[in-house]
């Protein structure tokens, strides 16, 4: 085995003790840019599940009645910690997940501020009181709805379990969180500033282990009051009956395929620009990902060649070194995923622009890829590639693009390019999506909802509608005694 020194010894979280699983069963983690082992990561076992729901019951209890002043305090210096270790967490996160050190440690900055929205979100989570008859009080609570349940994917290590925990604790919660495998030692460094930052026994909890079997029995947990989960949308499908068969709500974050219109009024180098500078963040593995890029044809050319000159432009490597932009995939699956859909494509009668291929060299890398003329029945356009791969197509009329961009089941992010307000509007209505961006594809910002419809999920997270999920509205009608 393989290990890196600078790579952390991984461990669960219960009960405010890190610990081991209870049978010493573990899985290894590959630093996705040299394949080599670097860790092993502890997998859960149903009596480690167990302990952890027990824990958040106990430190539930605690949590929610400790005054929210106090629970803010807390939680900005948990952010305060995050910031100041976000140099330390950034070099954790390339070695596992691939990103370059400078994404990786804006990622656990930006994070840091996502727990302070939360944080200070959750002192403006007012009931209210209602006019009633005489001698009797009417009001409307706001409370927690109890220890919450979440399950997070590899590609933001940092983003993905900040977003449910500091949701969940800012509104009072307490939580069991399975984050990934593949990432584990990001979520230590995390939950290690929320314990440095005082935060009680069992009220944060993590956990690893086999995903199927951790969702399962922690859904079921009769301490379990609410299922949050981002990833797949096959997944969040079968994640989603389980807690609707025990009657438990739950919040959906799923994926999309997120289309591009670049309108005949649009600036084409610009919007080439923007899009392209989008669609190689963490090697296209974003949620929100810029996937298909639908042009109108009297701009086709222009873009693709801006397009490709900026796809060309990425310096592509380990993500510590100097001067990299783009990392490798973060493992096999997604490696193979992306060549069968460049392939498909291409077998289908499309044109590689520039790359479609792997370079010659160790680690899950993949040249960014522009690809033209892809057809309709390839692969690509109805399945998201979650990779560096760019399929641009023309369209005549807004009417066509639009037809194309919404006849997917997914609705997650879109994306709009227009000099024209009125059409800028029309986008604004007919795009079927939770997220859109016109003339940018900017991402999530803490102020602001982000979640998707149809089949990429629902629910909300950040914004003021991001508690919503984790408090539950009671309704308390008080005949004064008189």
């Amino acid at each position: 085995m393989t290990t890196n020194h600078e790579y952390p010894a991984i461990r669960m979280y219960i009960a405010g003790e890190w610990c081991e699983g209870a049978t010493g069963r573990t899985a290894p983690v590959l630093n996705p840019a040299t394949e080599e082992v670097i860790g092993q990561v502890p997998l859960a076992t149903v009596a480690d599940l167990d302990r952890a729901a027990e824990a958040a019951t106990a430190g539930f209890a605690t949590w929610r009645d400790t005054p929210v002043a106090e629970r803010t305090a807390i939680l900005h210096k948990a952010a305060d910690l995050l910031v100041s270790r976000s140099d330390e967490v950034g070099r954790i996160m390339t070695l596992e997940q691939g990103k370059p050190l400078r994404e990786a440690s804006g990622e656990a900055k930006r994070v840091a501020g996502a727990l302070r929205w939360d944080a200070d979100d959750a002192r403006r989570a007012y009931g209210r009181v209602i006019p009633s008859e005489q001698g009797t009080l009417l009001t409307v609570r706001r409370q927690p709805v109890g220890p919450v349940a979440a399950f997070t994917p590899w590609n933001f290590p940092a983003g993905g379990p900040m977003r449910k925990i500091a949701a969940a604790l800012s509104a009072g919660c307490s939580i069991v969180i399975k984050a990934s495998e593949e990432t584990p030692g990001t979520a230590v460094r995390l939950v290690r500033c929320f314990e440095d930052a005082g935060v009680p026994a069992g009220v944060l909890n993590l956990v690893f282990g086999d995903p199927a079997e951790v969702s399962e029995h922690l859904i079921k947990h009769p301490a379990t009051r609410l299922i949050a989960f981002t990833g797949s949308v096959p997944v969040g499908k079968l994640l989603s009956a389980a807690a609707g068969a025990e009657m438990k709500p739950s919040l959906m974050e799923l994926g999309g395929h997120a289309p591009v219109i670049v309108c005949e009024d649009a600036d084409p180098v610009a919007a080439a620009r923007r899009a392209a500078a989008a669609k190689f963040v963490n090697a296209g593995q974003v949620c929100t990902s810029p996937s298909r890029f639908l042009v109108h044809e009297s701009l086709l050319e222009e873009f693709t060649e801006e397009f490709v000159r900026a796809a060309e432009a990425v310096v592509v490597g380990d993500g510590l070194d100097e001067g990299v932009t783009m990392g490798p995939l973060a493992n096999e699956r997604r490696l193979k995923a992306v060549e069968a859909l460049t392939a498909d494509a291409v077998a289908k009668g499309a044109k590689v622009r520039t790359g479609g291929g792997r370079p010659d060299r160790a680690g899950y890398f993949f040249a960014p890829t522009v690809l033209t003329g892809v057809s309709d029945d390839a692969v690509l356009m109805s399945e998201e590639p979650f990779g560096p791969i760019a399929p641009i197509v023309a369209f005549s009329g807004l009417d066509d693009a639009l037809r194309i961009a919404n006849s997917l089941p997914y609705g997650l992010a879109a994306y709009g390019f227009t000099r024209s307000t009125a059409t800028a509007e029309r986008l604004t209505r007919e795009f079927e999506a939770g997220i859109l961006s016109i003339n940018h594809c900017g991402g999530s910002v803490h102020e602001a909802p982000s979640g998707g419809v149809k089949a990429s999920g629902y629910g909300r997270e950040g914004g003021p509608e991001g508690l919503d999920a984790y408090l539950v509205t009671k309704r308390v009608s008080h005949l004064l005694a008189g």
